[in-house]
């Protein structure tokens, strides 16, 4: 927007013209925010004028995602206060745990309890901020029943609308994909928390995610209710599961096997697009603008406050401030997997017709002791490293909070 240069007097035209420069004023702080926090991240302008990142390894995508998490560190400073104290008694340190008696539990929990505090605790640990999820949401502990000490997280919840390697696979068009997506679920928060990742604790964890104990809470939870926007019921049936690794392709989900039974499936890769790298104040900041510019995506979230609202209001922000499509190209494409709970599930997801073949669907109780056997137990004899870990190492995990984490807990012990 330019602005037009004022002369003297008053009144409703200088009214305006002020009102014009103030504007054009906030489109250039704003541009220059923009600017300066992507080259803080390392991107650079290319020949061709797009901002580029350079690389992908895991140290910089942890560089991309810094500002993010530590907003999320900062907003959660009285939260990790409060709740710290008290809970990190539930994590293990590495002479707690005994490989040879391992014994998963996975627990359901819900929100307001203190078994959901240790949820959100935990997932603050972890170097890339996990998203808090959107519609439909089931959330679990998986526990050591043996120490009590925690094991990992699952939290699955309504997948994006888009995801072409997803779409492709299974042969949908839109009509399809409109109609049958309320039979997959995407794990947003999938992992295990130290020690039990060193010992592969996350192999575990992932092959929870087809077991019977999910498949029926999903069914008791969701199996009848009505679709958000359509009214209708759509006697939704847990068919599938997807997930992504944060880190690019994944040494974890890969070759996920027990016993012949394929648990993830690679199918591809994210495009490379998004917006976590747009930190959540540049993001409010950006929405007031679009706000006070009377853009309707701004407010437009009433069916869906996920990554695809979030996607087009930074992108209609962008778009309002002269800037290329490419701000939204962070370039890190995250590898896709898919979980079939059904021996069918792509046939009936293709095609709405058939009834879901669960009878290779594991308990969580045998699918963990499976898991332990396969990966944890022989890990913990090639590699000890995890006996090293003790619970103070946990502090480490909180970045900006971790002198005041310790120091509260040191206070109250």
């Amino acid at each position: 927007m330019k602005s037009i240069s004022s002369g003297g007097g008053s009144g409703p035209m200088n009214s305006r013209q002020n009102k014009v420069v103030k504007l054009a004023s906030r489109e250039a702080n704003l541009k220059r925010k923009l600017r300066r926090h992507l080259r803080t991240l390392g991107f650079k302008k290319s020949e061709s004028g797009l901002f580029q990142i350079e690389g992908n390894s895991k140290d910089v995508i942890r560089t991309l995602h810094a500002a993010q998490r530590e907003e999320r560190l900062c907003a959660n400073r009285q939260f990790i206060s409060d709740k710290a104290p008290s809970l990190l008694k539930h994590f293990a340190g590495g002479t707690d745990i005994d490989p040879e008696r391992i014994s998963p539990v996975l627990e359901k929990i819900a929100s307001g309890t203190w078994q959901g505090d240790l949820f959100r605790l935990a997932s603050l640990s972890w170097s890339v901020p996990v998203s808090n999820g959107f519609g439909r949401r089931i959330r679990y502990l998986v526990w050591d029943k043996h120490n009590g000490k925690l094991i990992g997280l699952i939290a699955i919840g309504d997948p994006v609308f888009n995801l072409a390697v997803r779409d492709n696979l299974i042969g949908w068009d839109v009509h399809d994909r409109s109609a049958r997506l309320v039979n997959i679920m995407d794990a947003y928060v999938l992992g295990a928390v130290p020690p039990y990742n060193s010992l592969l604790g996350g192999k575990l964890v992932a092959c929870l995610l087809r077991s019977r104990d999910i498949y029926d809470d999903f069914a008791q939870l969701y199996g009848a209710t009505a679709g958000i926007i359509s009214q209708q019921e759509k006697k939704a049936r847990l068919l599938a599961i997807t997930t992504s690794s944060s880190m690019g392709r994944s040494s974890v989900y890969n070759r996920l096997k027990l016993d012949g039974t394929e648990y993830l499936r690679p199918i591809g890769y994210t495009g490379g697009w998004g917006h976590f790298h747009i930190p959540d104040r540049l993001f409010a900041e950006l929405r007031d603008y679009l706000r006070d510019a009377g853009h309707h995506y701004a407010d437009l979230h009433r069916f869906g406050q996920g990554p695809n609202w979030r996607l087009r209001t930074t992108r209609a922000a962008l778009d309002a401030l002269g800037f290329k499509d490419d701000m939204l190209r962070h370039g890190i494409q995250r590898q896709v997997f898919l979980c079939l709970l059904a021996e069918n599930a792509k046939h009936i997801l293709k095609t709405g017709k058939g009834r879901p073949d669960v009878k290779t669907l594991l308990t969580a109780a045998d699918v963990a002791e499976r898991a332990v056997s396969r990966w944890m137990i022989p890990r913990s004899r090639r590699r000890t490293e995890y006996l090293q870990w003790t619970p103070d190492n946990l502090f480490d995990l909180f970045g900006s909070q971790s002198r005041m984490m310790r120091s509260r807990v040191l206070k109250s012990g």
